[in-house]
């Protein structure tokens, strides 16, 4: 006679946690094809200048603006995971429905057809991330949420290199619209998975703001001086970050004429030590504030800026190598811990709009940063190359480093 298994069954938060996981792979691997020197290179492909580029490359934050009145909206809705579940199928379908410009345009339409898909795309996104962030907040225990992070982002960085290298590869392989239109094939199967996914989300109950109208809803994260400015902080930060680093694959492919399979290389290189950065940041986090390790992580990205400044007198690749590994560690530990910051550090009650508030003023920031970076690439077009290779990263770069030590200092002590 056979004895009956006694092993439980997981836990209902343990299986959400899971889910919660398994919902990112799908995410992560359509993001990765459809962003970063991939994006870069469809634009360019579609005819985009680098201001076009600049636009696209900050519009996704200028957006999150939006988040504020998304906040106030959210108290109103009745279900977090129904509303997330239609307006999260409506985003994907249109970040995907970038790939269809050359298919539904003519070719002098392409740049703005694109541009429009990405735009309707990333507005229903202030939608859909709140709801993430409200979602995952209450599924993941404040006890485990470094450590959860820790390995969920590892596991999904981890499976994101491994799909850059091949989308290198693939547009190596088949350069032009060929190897492109393979990428979306890709992207629109994980779509459709994640899409899928969206249905397992738990409907947790909702613990709404003890205000009931918008604009007293909005003071709350207004009046909370040490949050604003640590936030107004972070978002100069982030402005001078993004003048540079969103440029860093027009850089690579325009003016150093570095292969796709290399740039994807440097960008699996820069992931694999962001990923061995979360273990540590996590267990720094158990020690230390997440105002002090975000300052910690600042002198580390500025460095990374800095570090372009060597392709002067040393050969370009190990120069850009050593930089994207030492931004990968930096910002690998800045988006964990930012993360955190809005999570952790808030009350949960007024939470979304606390999320919004942080999302809306680092988001007019990074969207003012890639555009001007942009702008300034076509400005100085003419000036040595030198200055567009590396001469705009060493002065920003000195910026960043003076600012996270002046101000940053001061900020962001512990409270």
């Amino acid at each position: 006679m056979f004895k009956q298994s006694t092993q439980r069954k997981p836990s209902l938060q343990r299986r959400n946690l899971a889910m919660a996981t398994w919902e990112g792979i799908p995410s992560v691997i359509f993001q990765t094809l459809l962003g970063g020197q991939f994006l870069t290179g469809f634009l360019l492909y579609l005819g985009a200048t680098s201001g076009e580029l600049g636009f696209v490359l900050a519009i996704t934050t200028f957006v999150n603006i939006g988040q504020l009145l998304v906040a106030y909206l959210i108290q109103k809705i009745r279900s977090r995971k129904w509303a997330f579940v239609i307006f999260g199928t409506i985003q994907r379908v249109l970040w995907g429905a970038t790939g269809l410009a050359p298919f539904l345009f003519p070719q002098k339409y392409w740049v703005a057809a694109y541009i429009g898909f990405y735009v309707a795309a990333f507005l229903l996104n202030t939608f859909v991330g709140m709801l993430w962030n409200s979602l995952i907040s209450d599924i993941v225990p404040a006890r485990v949420r470094g450590r959860y992070f820790g390995i969920r982002n590892t596991i999904l960085n981890g499976l994101g290199t491994l799909f850059m290298f091949i989308g290198g590869m693939l547009l190596d392989r088949f350069p032009g619209g060929q190897g492109f239109l393979y990428l979306y094939i890709v992207a629109w199967i994980c779509i459709t998975a994640n899409i899928a996914t969206f249905f397992f989300y738990p409907d947790l109950p909702f613990e709404r703001s003890r205000e009931t109208g918008f604009l007293p809803m909005l003071k709350r994260p207004l009046k909370d001086r040490s949050f604003i400015k640590a936030t107004g902080f972070i978002a100069g930060f982030l402005f001078l970050q993004n003048l540079v680093v969103p440029m860093y694959s027009y850089v690579m492919l325009e003016l150093l004429e570095i292969n796709y399979k290399t740039i994807s290389l440097l960008n699996v290189t820069q992931t694999v030590f962001m990923m061995g950065s979360f273990y540590v940041w996590g267990n720094l986090n158990a020690r230390y504030s997440n105002r002090r390790l975000l300052l910690w992580t600042m002198p580390l990205i500025a460095l990374a800026v800095l570090t372009w400044g060597l392709i002067s007198v040393f050969p370009a690749l190990p120069v850009l190598f050593l930089a994207h590994i030492l931004f990968g560690i930096g910002v690998g530990g800045f988006n964990q811990l930012a993360f955190n910051f809005m999570i952790g550090d808030t009350p949960k009650a007024e939470r979304p709009m606390y999320m919004a508030m942080y999302s809306a003023i680092t988001g007019v920031a990074s969207f003012f940063g890639p555009l001007i970076g942009g702008q300034m690439y076509e400005w100085i077009e003419h000036w040595p190359k030198w200055t567009q290779v590396f001469g705009l990263q060493l002065v920003v770069g000195i910026l960043m480093i003076v600012l996270a030590m002046t101000f940053g200092r001061r900020i962001l002590r512990d409270t």
